[in-house]
């Protein structure tokens, strides 16, 4: 069937989540994070993915904020970072006001042109998508942003896909699904969407049940497959 809707993952695949971390190293008097920053980003993503999965495997369901807080500790901890609250406000803060990606406002203003249907199905929690969405100015070419607090579970699970359907009405076969975790355009494949893997860093595909039907290293050429 013919591509009605594009669905997009929020984090790491719009915005960029290594922002915050990057902007809080340029800070003067930072040196310490800025010798460090990079991974202490790539941890921080780490264990606030990792904290997801865990949560919905033990239903032990929380907002996306507080699995991103629990992440941050973690990763502060590992970099003798600990010891710096003001640093951790900071972060958090910068985590709030993420750029998107340079190509993402062109590539949707493409989407729209073509009549397409263009939605966020993230994770997080509906404030911080809210702040993300109107920090980056993309609202304007978004007809949903939808949030995984609304069924409860993170992603994989099919629920959060099924909010999709539920909204625009459309059948799987119908939404393009685009996301930067290898995981989720998996799991979405599996779930009938036809998938855009954003392999911004070059990663090997996961071994899991299914895969993603396209890999992109960003998200210019994706109007092409949308049409």
């Amino acid at each position: 069937m013919t591509i009605t809707t594009c669905v997009f993952d929020a984090y790491g695949t719009l915005f960029d989540v290594s922002a915050a971390a990057r902007q809080a190293a340029e800070q003067p008097g930072r040196e310490k994070l800025a010798a460090c920053w990079q991974a202490l980003a790539a941890d921080w993503r780490n264990k606030q993915l990792q904290y997801t999965w865990l949560r919905a495997i033990t239903g032990e369901h929380t907002s996306f904020w507080n699995v991103t807080m629990d992440g941050l500790d973690w990763a502060m901890e590992k970099h003798g970072l600990d010891d710096d609250p003001e640093l951790r406000e900071i972060l958090l803060a910068l985590y709030w006001e993420l750029a998107a990606y340079r190509e993402v406002p062109a590539m949707l203003a493409r989407l729209k042109a073509a009549g397409k249907a263009c939605a966020i199905l993230s994770n997080g929690s509906p404030d911080m998508l809210e702040g993300a969405v109107e920090f980056s100015g993309i609202g304007t070419y978004l007809d949903a942003v939808l949030s995984v607090e609304d069924v409860g579970i993170f992603k994989p699970a099919r629920q959060v896909y099924d909010m999709v359907g539920t909204r625009f009405g459309c059948a799987p076969d119908e939404v393009l699904f685009v996301s930067s975790n290898g995981w989720d355009a998996a799991g979405a494949a599996g779930y009938g969407f036809t998938t855009v893997w954003a392999n911004r860093a070059g990663d090997p595909v996961d071994r899991l049940p299914h895969r993603p039907h396209h890999i992109l290293s960003d998200l210019t050429t994706l109007p092409e497959i949308a049409t």
